[in-house]
C-alpha cells in the first residue's frame, strides 16, 4: 500500500473538462487512469519514482492510499454522515451540511459514507451532491440493510434514487446482516457496473473474528470498522489480515461518539504532539491513519470548522513509533 499526496489542482481540471466538453474524462474514469499510470510508474516504465513518504509529509494536498483492489487512489478523511445528516429539510440545517460538503471536497477529500439505516442522510446527501453538481467528485458509499434478496435489490435501488446516484462506489453489508444473499448480489451488480467495490462493515469489537473470517475467505474490496486509540483491538488481527489480503479498510467511530473528547476534557494538546497535529481531532485520526492498514477515515459532522480541522490530519506528516508509544502511554494515563 502506498501513501502518497493527490493532484487535487489537476483532478479539480479534469472535473470540470468532464463537465463542460465532449470525450473528456468524468473523475472517476480520470482516477481510473491514474491508477494505472501510477502502476506503469512503479514498474519502472517512463517517468519517475513514486512519491516517498517523506514527499507526502510537506505536500499541499490530501494524502491518499490506494484501495488495493484497484490501485485507485483514496483521500484518506472522509465525512460519515451518521446522526448529524438524518435531518429534514430545513434550509438552515441544509446550509450548514451544504458546506461541510463543499469544505470535504475543498480539502480533496471524496469519501461520504450513508446507509439506509440512518433514515434521511441518503436523501440529503444526495439533494446536496446535485445543488452542488459535485457527484463526480464523491467517492459513494452507503450499505445494504434489511434481509432477503430482493429486499436488497429493493433497497440499493431505493438508495440509488435518493443519492441521485446511477452508480454507487461502494456498497456494503451493514453491520452483517444476511451476509451470504447480499454479498451474492453484490458481487453480480459490481460485475453488472452498479457499484465498482464491495465490502462489509461492523462498529463493534465482538465482530472482529468475523471480520477477520470474511478477509480470509471472501477478500471483499472493503471492510469498515471501528478503531481508535481507545478502540485498538482492530490492530490484532483484523488490520494485519486486511494488508496482507488486499483488503481497504475504512475507520468508523474515530472519536467514539465523542467519547475521546470527553476524556481529554479541558486538557491542552501536549506540546510534544504539535510536531505532527495541531488539535485533539487530529490526534485523534493521525493516530489511526499511522497504520498502514488504514485506507480513508469517516469522521461525521455538521460543523464546517469542525470539517475543516478533520481533513487537516489528512496532511503532514504522521506520528512516528515513538510518538505513537508516548500518545498510547498518554491516554493510558488520562
Amino acid at each position: 500500500m502506498t501513501d502518497r499526496p493527490t493532484d487535487k489542482a489537476e483532478q479539480q481540471k479534469a472535473l470540470r473538462k468532464g463537465r463542460t466538453g465532449e470525450g473528456a474524462l468524468s473523475r472517476k474514469d480520470f482516477l481510473k487512469l491514474s491508477a494505472a499510470g501510477l502502476a506503469v510508474t512503479a514498474l519502472g516504465v517512463g517517468g519517475a519514482d513514486l512519491p516517498s513518504a517523506a514527499a507526502s509529509e510537506t505536500a499541499e494536498t490530501m494524502r491518499t492510499r490506494e484501495i488495493p483492489a484497484s490501485g485507485e487512489s483514496l483521500p484518506v478523511i472522509g465525512l460519515g454522515t451518521w446522526q448529524q445528516f438524518d435531518v429534514a429539510e430545513d434550509a438552515q440545517k441544509m446550509e450548514a451540511l451544504t458546506e461541510v460538503v463543499r469544505r470535504l471536497f475543498d480539502n480533496g477529500g471524496s469519501v461520504i459514507d450513508s446507509s439506509p439505516m440512518y433514515g434521511a442522510a441518503e436523501a440529503r446527501v444526495g439533494e446536496i451532491l446535485t445543488a452542488l453538481d459535485a457527484h463526480d467528485e464523491s467517492f459513494l458509499a452507503t450499505k445494504v440493510w434489511t434481509r432477503g434478496r430482493q429486499d436488497g435489490i429493493d433497497q440499493m435501488r431505493r438508495s440509488e434514487i435518493l443519492l441521485e446516484a446511477s452508480t454507487i462506489d461502494l456498497m456494503q453489508v451493514h453491520n452483517l446482516v444476511d451476509l451470504e444473499t447480499h454479498m451474492a448480489t453484490l458481487r453480480d451488480w459490481k460485475a453488472e457496473g452498479r457499484i465498482r467495490y464491495l465490502g462489509v462493515t461492523h462498529y463493534t469489537t465482538s465482530a472482529l473474528d468475523q471480520l477477520a473470517d470474511i478477509i480470509e475467505r471472501d477478500q471483499p474490496d472493503f471492510v469498515q470498522l471501528a478503531y481508535s486509540i481507545g478502540v485498538p483491538e482492530a490492530e490484532e488481527r483484523v488490520l494485519p489480515l486486511a494488508r496482507d489480503h488486499g483488503v481497504a479498510i475504512m475507520v468508523n467511530r474515530p472519536y467514539e461518539g465523542g467519547g475521546t473528547f470527553r476524556r481529554v476534557g479541558e486538557r491542552e494538546l501536549p506540546e510534544w504532539a504539535r510536531a505532527f497535529c495541531d488539535s485533539w481531532g487530529q490526534f485523534f485520526l493521525k493516530y489511526i491513519l499511522a497504520h498502514p492498514a488504514v485506507t480513508c477515515v469517516i469522521p461525521g459532522t455538521s460543523d464546517p470548522e469542525h470539517m475543516d480541522d478533520n481533513a487537516a490530519a489528512g496532511f503532514g506528516r504522521l506520528p512516528d513509533e515513538e510518538e505513537l508509544s508516548r500518545m498510547r502511554r498518554f491516554w493510558e494515563e488520562l
